[in-house]
């Protein structure tokens, strides 16, 4: 059957049953940007890669087997003509790098350079000795797809796809995906294309038996640990900063008087806290964005009077903007309260 080339679909499909709204896809190209994933087509951001190729599409149609267009390259100042055929390299050496006529010679590595190339090549070597091995003591459904990256091989049978024959052989990336200046490739490996449909279609460099179930060793292991926080306000808005990188999962749920997180990064490690709240919010209206290096919460106010804290039973200093209309002004150098403020009723 022949396979949809849509990005974020890929599964073959049978003619008689491409309908309307058969294809779930994604319309735009791929965007990374300070360690966020996602799609130009739509909102959603990922840290991890693997997060990131399972962003369901935000598209529908019908499937197709057109090869998708390439993006146009931007234009620049010394672009002269657009027609020129793109010249075969004359010779690749020995680090990947395409050598286009026969007197070019590779540029000197600066010696910063070549230290920072032996501290990442340093890195993936780390992360490829934690290799998973497959726990073949737990059973597989049907269907389910390798888990390592760049094999994409669905499981059959214990017999086929775990045992010795040529269908239980995985072919995978043992290392991380890089994006440098266009380029895209694996840490693992040499090879560096310029469009992501190319990327997804580079072929592993490590041969081995294929991940199914992970291994659940250690899981048990999980180090709870404390990250910093920092806040301000607005005359309608708290915003809270918790600071904490690596996250592989992030789970905020607001409440009208309290604000739980759930923060799982590598290695084990879990940020959890429920932060009581000053006054009250509306739930519906706030929300948050998972940066590289913090969780920012934008929590919105019922209404616009200043907070002193943002815990009720941790005042120590008054954070202050002043109020609008007879209470004060925003910039105000006296604390002022409504009579209706939440400052009154801790007092009484």
């Amino acid at each position: 059957m022949p396979k949809c080339t849509h990005k974020g679909c890929d599964k073959e499909f049978a003619e008689q049953d491409n309908k309307d709204n058969a294809c779930q896809f994604h319309s735009g190209a791929p965007v990374f940007h300070e360690g966020l994933k996602g799609w130009s087509c739509c909102e959603k951001r990922v840290i991890e890669f693997d997060e990131f190729l399972k962003i369901p599409g935000c598209t529908f149609g019908r499937h197709s087997t057109e090869k998708p267009a390439a993006a146009a390259p931007a234009a620049t100042a010394t672009t002269t003509t657009t027609t020129a055929a793109k010249p075969e390299p004359s010779k690749v050496t020995k680090e990947g790098v395409e050598v286009y006529g026969q007197q070019a010679q590779s540029p000197a590595v600066p010696k910063a350079t070549a230290t920072a190339a032996e501290a990442e090549k340093k890195k993936n070597q780390e992360e490829i000795e934690e290799e998973e091995e497959d726990d073949e003591s737990v059973p597989v459904a049907a269907g389910a797809t390798c888990k390592r990256k760049g094999c994409g091989v669905q499981y059959k049978d214990d017999a086929t796809s775990r045992g010795q024959g040529a269908e239980a052989k995985c072919v995978y990336h043992p290392g991380t995906p890089i994006f440098h200046e266009g380029s895209k490739g694996w840490s693992c490996c040499k090879r560096r294309v310029l469009e992501f449909d190319e990327f997804l279609k580079i072929q592993g460099c490590k041969e081995g038996k294929h991940l199914f179930v992970a291994s659940q060793k250690g899981a048990e292991k999980e180090e709870l640990v404390d990250c910093r926080t920092d806040w301000y306000q607005t005359q309608t808005h708290i915003i809270l900063s918790v600071f904490a990188k690596n996250k592989v999962d992030s789970q905020i749920k607001f409440d009208k008087d309290s604000v739980l997180l759930d923060l799982k990064m590598k290695k084990n490690q879990r940020y959890k806290r429920t932060f009581p709240l000053y006054a009250s919010i509306e739930p519906e209206n706030s929300n948050f964005t998972v940066l590289s290096t913090k969780v920012e919460l934008k929590l919105k106010k019922t209404s616009g009077i200043s907070w002193p804290s943002l815990e009720p039973s941790n005042i120590t200093t008054f954070s202050t903007f002043g109020i609008t209309g007879g209470g004060g002004s925003v910039g105000a150098k006296e604390m002022m309260y409504r009579s209706d403020s939440p400052f009154h009723q801790t007092q009484q």
